[in-house]
């Protein structure tokens, strides 16, 4: 990704952190991490592939189901190749606009995933107040339409950072603190006013996974008050039911998240430095791993094309 007017970019490079103790054993660190990312590449390709090859499986919730795998992909892509410099390569060292670029795209992904996930939350809202008029409410046209502006959204909020990152002053050699760039960490490090950055930063961060947080939290009040007004204890826990995987993978974004921005925020220099780590690598690393388990599990239409596919003369 080119980054426009960002000359003062060449004349300077970030030094990506390794696991704080185990700088030497990269053979081994190694291994781990890329079981993660083939876990995540083949379980989110397995969901999309049955979500497009069964046409029954065409209703919103799996088209949505299919979106959360394309932005836990991408999410995964963004992150893998200085993970693999530093893990199995042992390369530390990343050019200042190739750590802009990974920034744009890690950021760009998560915001994507938050807002499938609000979009999620709205179809267990619609199929739980409106079984009726679910069909009609959450048309396919109106899918993609959703789909589209959930990408466009985080795309434009998201191209300014790595053009102002550009405009600031850094050291010629400056340590991040993770092995994979991300905003608030690159900007920790500028010589030069950060009020610009920051201030955008903050916008986004609010009016993206802040509000869909809000959003999302409101969809299940609304979803638990229907639930309650349910006469039949089976027909609550059924309606609940649909919900769990939901939940899970919400779960599973924000809780990280939240707790590293906090840390972002607030300062990491009264925490021990692997916390940093743990957080930051549960963040962007479990989520498109878990995803699929979690939604194999509990999704009995998904959980038997995969059985399908792994004994097929069995059923």
């Amino acid at each position: 990704m080119a980054i426009p007017g960002n000359s003062n970019a060449s004349s300077f490079f970030f030094i990506l952190m390794d696991l704080p103790g185990l700088e030497n054993a990269h053979c081994w660190t190694a291994i781990p991490i890329c079981s993660i990312y083939v876990l995540s590449v083949l379980g989110n390709i397995t969901i999309m592939y049955i979500v497009k090859s069964v046409s029954s499986l065409h209703t919103p919730m799996y088209l949505f189901l299919s979106m959360l795998s394309m932005a836990d992909l991408g999410l995964s892509a963004s992150t893998l190749p200085s993970m693999v410099a530093v893990f199995l390569l042992g390369q530390r060292k990343i050019g200042a606009s190739t750590c802009f670029s990974q920034l744009f795209f890690i950021h760009t992904f998560s915001v994507i995933e938050s807002a499938v996930l609000l979009a999620m939350a709205f179809d267990r809202c619609v199929a739980i107040q409106k079984p009726l008029r679910y069909a009609s409410i959450l048309t396919t046209k109106r899918i993609k339409a959703i789909g589209l502006t959930v990408v466009t959204r985080s795309a434009v909020l998201h191209l300014p950072l790595p053009v102002l990152l550009g405009r600031l002053q850094f050291q010629p050699v400056s340590a991040l603190s993770h092995s994979y760039c991300v905003h608030p960490d690159v900007l920790r490090l500028s010589r030069s006013s950060t009020l610009v950055n920051s201030g955008l930063g903050l916008f986004v961060l609010l009016s993206t996974l802040g509000m869909d947080a809000v959003l999302i939290l409101l969809s299940y009040v609304l979803i638990l008050k229907t639930v309650l007004s349910i006469a039949s204890n089976a027909d609550r826990l059924k309606a609940f039911n649909t919900c769990i995987s939901h939940i899970c993978a919400v779960l599973l974004f924000y809780t990280p998240l939240v707790s590293l921005s906090m840390i972002h925020r607030f300062g990491t220099k009264k925490l021990p430095a692997h916390v940093y780590m743990l957080l930051s690598y549960m963040h962007f690393l479990m989520p498109p791993m878990l995803n699929p388990i979690v939604y194999s599990i509990k999704t009995k239409e998904i959980r038997v094309r995969i059985l399908r596919i792994l004994h097929p003369k069995k059923l």
